[in-house]
């Protein structure tokens, strides 16, 4: 069975999908950028944008019955590849098990983001 999942007070998705869904036991996270909980991308440097990000991802994991602890899977898209590794100084706060990951560049991201993040996360329940 596939439960979709939104966070209320929380920005909402600027298309047609789900914040999240929970298939057997995973979590699937549509792609976070850096918004506020209005939905308002956040300007500034590429560090205060991968926080955003990981909160935004941390509180739809949460709202799913997961956390940033439980992911297993990232990928993240950066409209510029020169802002990676100051985004990999912040990731590694949030993600020090090291899930797996890629990253890639791409032409452009939706509503004139930088960077994008999507996750695959394993459900509390699977530890009860």
């Amino acid at each position: 069975m596939i439960v979709k999942c939104s966070v209320l007070n929380h920005s909402i998705p600027i298309g047609p999908y789900s914040q999240a869904v929970k298939v057997q036991g995973l979590v699937w996270v549509s792609g976070q950028m850096a918004a506020n909980n209005k939905g308002h991308l956040i300007v500034g440097p590429v560090t205060e944008k991968a926080h955003q990000i990981c909160k935004n991802a941390g509180t739809v994991l949460e709202a799913a019955d997961s956390s940033l602890d439980k992911v297993v899977k990232v990928t993240i898209f950066f409209a510029d590849l020169d802002g990676f590794v100051e985004f990999n100084k912040v990731y590694a706060e949030y993600f020090p098990h090291k899930p797996a990951r890629s990253s890639l560049e791409a032409k452009r991201l939706p509503a004139g983001a930088t960077v994008e993040m999507e996750l695959v996360a394993l459900e509390k329940s699977m530890f009860r």
